[in-house]
């Protein structure tokens, strides 16, 4: 399937690759959580009208409004929303057609989607998570989690952030290979749109950021479904969840605003009719602010056990990322003092964030002080200062609403209505948040507090339905609009330089007629049919390009998104089997986890089904995406966009890997290193297994040369030997696990024995995975002759296959020797 429907049919919206259309399902989407979201914050701000609460709610199902609204607005609404933003515009402001992998893209959002509606489900399994967004331990874990009130909805609210940091993880290596390999000639990174550099900063900071939650959420889901003992034990597993989330969470914040923080430079810089000032400065200082946001994390951890001097040390990391961000605000102060302002509705909402940012950074200088941070930390301060510094990022992407609706709609909307809306929105927000500091003795996610604050809280419940409202003015707006609103212009915004303004409100399917250039220093259009014309005769390379013809549709990413959901769902009902699995093999405090249910078994086995099918056939559909002839690919040059690609993704498992090794190590260090024992019976299998491991590598380097030389037995030969080496090192695998069950030992049984499987398991997943990539791969070669004339294939595959050789060489000292 590669012919797109119109846009008017249901079809065109399930099967399209093109990145607007997926751009326009992101941002539907990412809108749709924030009104869920916004929902259960207007339902636990009424519940907390008085100081004893009015009994809207119960405890549990306060703290399960509270603890679902800050998940579904930190990930399935700002993320997304940026999200949405730069699938519909980085690839015009680069001068690309679309994204690297177009099908790639597709299915990052159906992980999503799927990931939020699997998400709403779990409010139907007995209740959904109440633990709080940050989600600490042990209170994560079954035994602390009411048997048959929230056992299987809590697990499946963690299976849904799963999903949704593995769509994550899928729509970042996309957005890396397309900016740093598609560029329009002559644009080099320096000369990238401010929003674009924001969001390249981003997507590398998501990279190895979610990276770190995904290796949590793994072992977080292994311990809620397999009962194994990361977080459930009293060895150190509160400070174990911290590290692992906080190294997640701290990035996240400059993920979350940094799109913002690029929609604020594009709007300065249109309405105030001048270039940024300080524009290199302000990308150095970005950059600072990139590799530093991994280096402050413990400062969510100074009241802790950790000592003083390395509080300190965060302390001052913390105190060194507020650097760039001061001049960053200078840049934009200077920007509109030596600008002519017009302040027309994206520049009030981007104004708006710029006061509402300074805010929320000034009251964050004093979390960042050990000694206040033992004062604050835990109150309402928190939490007026988080949303301050959050939803000023909300606020410069509504701004971005606005300034690109008239691009993507090719209507304008009304101004009255529009700064009728920010008015609503920005007092509104400060009525909400602002009492909130006033009220900061109040520890968070209570559902009483004391009488003396009561007046702010009810001030800030007013302001909560008075910021609601905001966003229904924000819609209707939009829809007044759309139905009624005059045509826009290519370029309503007088000021406005980047390429997205040169073409058609709203863009062709194709993006660009002629091909985009920057080569003379300025943008123009290139004739590319016209120039390789010699004498009035095409050549060779001119007919080849007016063939090429990019394909727009596949289904395959829809039905592998169904795929993981419907898996996912039946996974989150598997506990209590696991629970009667272990008791039966004499498990000491496993606690009620209810009774089985038998769809949740069927509903897991059609998930795989659906996915083994919709895999298979993705794997063999032919999807033409031609790379850019021409474009600035600097540093990349050198590699093509799948094998960049895989580069980029075996980092972000490197960071997973790392996590779940770096874990063991502490829980080691811990107990005391010496204190334990290797857990494997047999050293010689781990050896063997090494052998066979390198073994399986060689065979497929020369798979490679096979390949290369056109000689189809022998790479059939050495696939097959590659192939049989990866089952026979399972078959090992399998026999050291069956001999520590035969003397009683499983993953549930202490820590150190979760540890080993799961750690040596998430290898043996890996083995797995690309096992079923070489039987796929067998099958072309067998019936089609595949990877003869193309190789690449090959080396790609055994990239993946060198990196889990790799990494069993660091487990096997780790686990067998020491």
């Amino acid at each position: 399937m590669s012919d797109l429907p119109p846009m008017t049919s249901v079809k065109r919206w399930l099967v399209t690759t093109n990145h607007k259309d997926v751009g326009l399902l992101y941002l539907s989407t990412a809108l749709f959580f924030l009104v869920f979201g916004g929902v259960m914050a207007l339902v636990f701000r009424a519940h907390l009208w008085e100081a004893g609460g009015i009994d809207l709610l119960t405890n549990r199902e306060y703290n399960q409004a509270v603890s679902t609204h800050g998940l579904l607005m930190v990930f399935w609404f700002l993320s997304p929303i940026a999200t949405g933003f730069a699938n519909y515009f980085v690839p015009l402001q680069i001068g690309a057609k679309d994204l690297a992998f177009p099908r790639l893209n597709a299915l990052s959002y159906w992980f999503y989607l799927f990931s939020g509606l699997l998400f709403g489900v779990s409010f139907f399994q007995g209740g959904t998570w109440a633990g709080g967004w940050t989600m600490y331990a042990p209170l994560n874990v079954p035994t602390y989690t009411p048997a048959m009130e929230a056992m299987t909805g809590g697990t499946a609210a963690v299976l849904a952030l799963t999903l949704f940091v593995m769509s994550i993880t899928v729509g970042t290596v996309n957005f890396l290979v397309t900016i740093h390999r598609s560029r329009a000639e002559g644009l080099g990174l320096w000369n990238l749109p401010m929003f674009t550099w924001s969001w390249l900063l981003t997507v590398w900071m998501m990279l190895f950021a979610f990276a770190a939650l995904l290796a949590a959420l793994l072992l977080l889901s292994i311990d809620r479904v397999f009962l194994t003992q990361y977080f459930a034990t009293d060895q150190g597993s509160s400070l174990l969840w911290a590290h692992l989330f906080w190294f997640f969470g701290h990035p996240e914040v400059y993920i979350v605003f940094f799109p913002a923080l690029g929609i604020m430079f594009e709007t300065f810089q249109t309405f105030c009719g001048r270039r940024l000032v300080g524009r290199k400065w302000v990308i150095i200082a970005m950059v600072l602010v990139a590799v530093q946001s991994f280096l402050v994390w413990m400062h969510h951890m100074f009241l802790t056990t950790i000592n003083l001097e390395i509080k300190t040390l965060f302390m001052a990391t913390t105190i060194g990322i507020s650097l760039p961000f001061d001049l960053m605000v200078f840049a934009l102060i200077y920007t509109m003092v030596k600008g002519r302002v017009r302040f027309t509705t994206p520049f009030l909402f981007s104004l708006g964030a710029l006061v509402l940012f300074i805010l929320g950074g000034i009251t964050g200088v004093f979390l960042g002080a050990v000694v206040l941070d033992y004062e604050f930390r835990g109150t309402y301060w928190v939490v007026a200062h988080f949303h301050y510094v959050m939803v000023s990022g909300v606020t410069a992407l509504v701004g971005g609403l606005y300034y690109w609706w008239p691009k993507i709609s090719g209507k304008m909307y009304s101004e009255a209505l529009g700064k009728l809306n920010f008015a609503v929105y920005f007092i509104g927000f400060n009525l909400l948040y602002f009492p909130q500091f006033l009220a900061w003795e109040t520890p968070r996610r209570v559902f009483h507090y004391g009488e003396g604050v009561q007046i702010y809280h009810q001030l800030s419940t007013v302001g909560a339905f008075v910021f609601g409202a905001s966003f229904l003015i924000m819609f209707a707006t939009f829809a007044h609009s759309w139905l009624r609103g005059p045509k826009a212009p290519d370029n309503p915004w007088e000021f406005s330089r980047t390429a997205e303004w040169a073409i058609p409100s709203p863009p062709p399917l194709e993006n660009w007629h002629d091909r985009p250039s920057y080569a003379s220093g300025r943008l123009e259009f290139v004739d590319d049919s016209q120039a390789a014309t010699d004498g009035g005769v095409a050549t060779a390379e001119t007919e080849l390009h007016e063939e090429e013809h990019a394909d727009h549709a596949s289904i395959w990413p829809l039905g592998i998104g169904l795929g993981m959901g419907v898996f996912f769902l039946g996974l989150s009902g598997m506990t209590p089997y696991m629970a009667q699995f272990a008791a039966a093999r004499g498990a000491e405090g496993i606690t009620d986890m209810g009774e089985p249910n038998v769809i949740y078994p069927i509903i897991l086995v059609a998930g795989l089904a659906i996915l083994a099918v919709t895999l298979f056939n993705f794997g063999k559909e032919e999807f033409n995406v031609p790379e850019m002839a021409v474009a600035e690919r600097w540093p990349f040059g050198g590699v093509g966009n799948t094998k960049f690609g895989i580069w980029v993704f075996l980092a972000s498992d490197v960071v997973v890997f790392g996590a779940a090794i770096g874990a063991y190590i502490f829980a080691r260090l811990h107990a005391g290193w010496g204190t334990w024992e290797p857990v494997p019976p047999s050293t010689e299998a781990g050896l063997i297994n090494t052998y066979i491991l390198l073994t399986s590598s060689f065979t497929v380097i020369l798979a490679l040369v096979m390949a290369e030389r056109k000689n189809r037995k022998g790479l059939l030969g050495t696939m097959v030997a590659t192939l049989l080496l990866g089952l026979t090192f399972l078959g090992v695998k399998a026999w050291e696990w069956s001999q520590e069950f035969a003397h009683g030992i499983y993953w549930f049984t202490e820590l150190k024995y979760s540890l080993y499987f799961v750690t040596t398991g998430m290898h043996a997943l890996h083995v797995i995975l690309g096992l079923l990539v070489a039987g796929f791969m067998i099958f072309r070669i067998v019936s089609i002759d595949a990877y003869l004339e193309d190789h690449r294939p090959v080396e790609y595959f055994g990239l993946y296959w060198h990196f889990v050789d790799i990494v069993w060489v660091f487990l096997f000292p780790l686990f067998y020797l020491m």
